[in-house]
């Protein structure tokens, strides 16, 4: 699957604050996801776990020195509505934030419009359970007919503490339940953050943030859960840089980027965990969503 037509838009980066240009164009079956820098003469940084460079407070790639930060929000998306294949002309080093949720991704999607193909989708079917774990925090992934995700985190705030939430995917949910939910911080951990170089572009209109006992945005929270929902949207860009659509279950307890390469770097290193299918060989249900990419 690819878009019908070419969609843009621009904004900034969320931790480097640099303005940017991005605009989705169709790509032929075969494609994949591939980022090009217009900025460095259209070159390419696919959209694949081999490429993954950083992972604390955003998922970036790098490849030859060329980096494309914070990815995983329009990566997420791109997985949960089926395209497989585009090209993602960018001007700077980091993926605009807009809303700080996937939402302006989805509406870019629905101006693009979606495009079958006809070389069918092949998927990445877990075979054998896999686990990543630290104290206090697991990510695992296990085989399932289909992709269904079961998240929980934890936050020591009023407004926050203990969320979880599940679904199946693809949804048809995805884009009003999970697509609308904003990052997040802590009012007490900007000052350090950006000590670190990081949030330069972050505003109110871009991020939610929580002070000691209430939120600062004027407009509250989209959803009593937004941060969990939030760390659900995350966790499906990051697992969609395997290159294909997966067919296990994943959960994820208090994990973040760095644990959800960890799992993806894990499954792809060993061969035996997984198979490569085709429609034909899945359950009917799974078969039906499964078309063409």
């Amino acid at each position: 699957m690819t878009i019908e037509r070419a969609v843009e838009t621009s904004g900034v980066g969320l931790h480097s604050g640099v303005p940017v240009k991005m605009r989705l164009e169709p790509a032929p079956a075969g494609t994949g996801i591939v980022f090009r820098r217009t900025d460095l003469g259209g070159f390419e940084v696919p959209a694949n776990w081999r490429y993954v460079q950083r992972v604390s407070y955003a998922t970036s790639l790098m490849r030859q020195s060329v980096l494309i930060s914070t990815t995983e929000h329009l990566l997420s998306v791109l997985h949960s509505v089926g395209v497989d294949n585009v090209y993602i002309d960018i001007d700077n080093l980091e993926v605009p934030i807009l809303d700080g949720s996937g939402l302006p991704f989805v509406k870019m999607i629905e101006e693009a419009g979606l495009r079958k193909t006809r070389r069918r989708r092949r998927y990445l079917k877990i075979l054998r359970r896999v686990e990543v774990e630290t104290p206090g925090k697991r990510i695992s992934i296990e085989p399932w007919d289909g992709f269904h995700v079961d998240c929980e985190v934890f936050f020591d705030h009023p407004l926050v503490g203990r969320q979880s939430r599940e679904m199946t995917l693809p949804a048809k949910e995805y884009a009003s339940e999970i697509a609308p939910a904003r990052t997040f911080g802590f009012a007490g951990e900007l000052e350090q953050m950006r000590n670190m170089g990081l949030i330069r572009g972050a505003t109110l209109e871009s991020a939610v943030c929580f002070e000691p006992d209430r939120v600062l945005n004027p407009g509250g929270l989209r959803f009593q859960d937004e941060p969990c929902r939030h760390k659900i949207l995350d966790l499906i860009g990051d697992l969609a840089l395997v290159g294909r659509q997966i067919l296990g279950r994943v959960r994820a307890e208090r994990a973040g980027h760095a644990m959800h390469y960890a799992l993806v770097a894990k499954i792809m290193s060993d061969a035996t965990l997984y198979e490569v299918v085709t429609p034909q060989s899945l359950p009917q249900a799974v078969g039906d969503a499964a078309h063409v990419g």
